[in-house]
């Protein structure tokens, strides 16, 4: 198993929610409720600045999928704040992994831990990520492997140009 901090993020409509691993990728513990700016990305911001402050060596971002695995508008959104995140990580990998339920099992543990219903909206967010860091962990230790799916930045592609190897045209 890699050692290192590795964050979780649930990225909902009007909140997003942070979990950090300890260095040996055992445990996801709860950090953060952001709220989402979709202006001013201040909630990017503050996973960059944890990510670096943390010396995170991945960014686990939930992607929602449908109960039959298919991917929707939620899923295409999830990877648009994903690779906006990945450009500002720098050398730090963003992997996407499958959050199904992970909502559902966050709002079942804030229960079970007695937070009141009416509370539950306040760490949902939050416990929704340490879910899904802590998946993506138990996944790792079980397979030996990264979990989900690296999310890699294109470089845009270049006209080809319109001449031979010896710079005559074609």
């Amino acid at each position: 198993m890699r050692r290192g901090v590795r964050l979780g993020v649930d990225v909902g409509e009007v909140r997003v929610g942070l979990a950090a691993s300890d260095p040996d990728g055992i445990l996801a513990t709860p950090v953060a409720t952001l709220t989402r700016d979709r202006e001013g990305l201040t909630d990017l911001q503050a996973i960059v600045e944890q990510a670096r402050g943390r010396e995170a060596i991945e960014v686990v971002v939930g992607l929602p999928r449908s109960l039959a695995g298919t991917e929707g508008a939620a899923a295409a959104a999830i990877r648009d704040y994903a690779l906006a995140l990945r450009r500002r990580l720098g050398q730090v990998p963003v992997r996407l992994f499958d959050e199904r339920l992970s909502t559902v099992d966050a709002h079942r543990s804030l229960h079970a831990s007695g937070v009141a219903g009416r509370r539950h909206r306040a760490r949902v967010d939050q416990a929704a990520a340490v879910v899904i860091l802590q998946a993506a962990l138990d996944t790792e230790r079980n397979t030996g492997g990264p979990a989900g799916e690296e999310l890699v930045t294109r470089k845009p592609r270049t006209k080809r140009s319109a001449t031979n190897s010896e710079g005559s045209p074609r």
